[in-house]
């Protein structure tokens, strides 16, 4: 449809996982194939960010560019680096490019012509739109799939069945030594009361506790992902009674929430006063419980901003087309 359309759409950001996984996100749901485009500004210019221009080596025509012309119709992008690179090819577009921006850009409302941030951020505006989640590609059409189609790793697996999804030390949390040997500890009294662990592992897994979950997986007869063969995670959540998560990644807990089972949170060393907000309005709701070695909490409605997200995305996108004379767009969304 859209390529029919000859519409064209760029995903941009520094490269950091969850910010790009966040873009990709809305692209599906707006069943887009976008080009990922992604910014590498050096010093000085990446101090001034998201307040000052872009790097101008990384300018079009610059050596290795990621802002190679033609411009595209539409520009979903994420980070603070990647605002400067929004506003250039707004204006380098003759305005004719729909900005996207996903969480706050710290430089207010105007930095694109949409924005989403998650609630518990303080921006606010016509362009603005808030949810408790953030966007992801856990859809109810992805999580049907896997039931009917269980993964062969995962299908013979007594129940309960818990996917447990660790990540690692962040900028905000830390895994010190006593932190994994709790988690462990739990996670092992977990499986002792009869649970089937399925387990899945971040890059920021400290390489200790990796190890421990995997040993853990192999003793009660769970199942440890250990990046070899397709990702199971969809199936994980898929397949899941109930989801241990740990607290360090809001993608992970906004994931998990999409499957309508309880979420058991683990906390790690650290902490911010976001994430406590975000983790107390899903408690207010019965979603999140803490972990404490034992399964808990009762299934609810799946929370899934995703389709809501991308509804005004295409909206928008579809009304700052009018305004311009151009041709409309139709997108097939996921999850109307």
């Amino acid at each position: 449809m859209l390529r029919e359309l000859g519409l064209t759409s760029w995903i941009l950001t520094d490269g950091k996982a969850g910010d790009e996984m966040q873009a990709l996100s809305v692209a599906d749901a707006l069943s887009l194939s976008p080009e990922i485009r992604r910014v590498r500004p050096r010093a000085p210019f990446s101090w001034l960010m998201p307040w000052g221009p872009i790097d101008p080596r990384e300018r079009p025509g610059a050596h290795n560019s990621p802002l190679v012309p033609p411009f595209p119709d539409l520009l979903i992008g994420s980070g603070r680096r990647a605002v400067p690179y929004l506003r250039f090819v707004k204006k380098a577009s003759g305005g004719r490019t729909y900005t996207v921006f996903l969480k706050d850009p710290r430089t207010g409302p105007g930095a694109a012509d949409f924005i989403w941030a998650p609630s518990y951020d303080r921006i606010r505006g016509p362009n603005v739109l808030t949810t408790l989640t953030p966007p992801h590609r856990v859809s109810p059409e992805r999580l049907a799939a896997a039931r009917a189609h269980p993964d062969p790793r995962l299908a013979d697996l007594k129940r309960p069945r818990v996917a447990v999804l660790v990540g690692g030390s962040s900028r905000h949390h830390r895994f010190e030594a006593q932190d994994a040997a709790c988690f462990t500890a739990l996670l092992t009294a977990l499986a002792e009361s009869g649970a089937a662990l399925m387990i899945t592992a971040s890059r920021r897994t400290p390489e200790p506790l990796r190890d421990a979950l995997a040993d853990l997986a192999r003793r009660h007869g769970g199942f440890f992902w250990d990046g070899t063969g397709e990702n199971p995670f969809v199936s994980l959540l898929a397949l899941s009674e109930a989801v241990v998560v740990t607290a360090d990644s809001f993608n992970m807990v906004g994931e998990a929430a999409a499957t309508g089972v309880p979420l058991l949170v683990f906390e790690p060393s650290g902490g911010h006063p976001k994430l406590r907000v975000f983790l107390d309005a899903l408690k207010e709701k019965g979603v999140v419980h803490p972990f404490e070695g034992r399964l808990e909490g009762a299934p609810y409605e799946p929370l899934n901003s995703t389709p809501l997200i991308a509804r005004a995305i295409a909206e928008g996108l579809a009304r700052h087309r009018r305004a311009l004379g151009l041709p409309d767009a139709t997108f097939p969304l996921e999850n109307p």
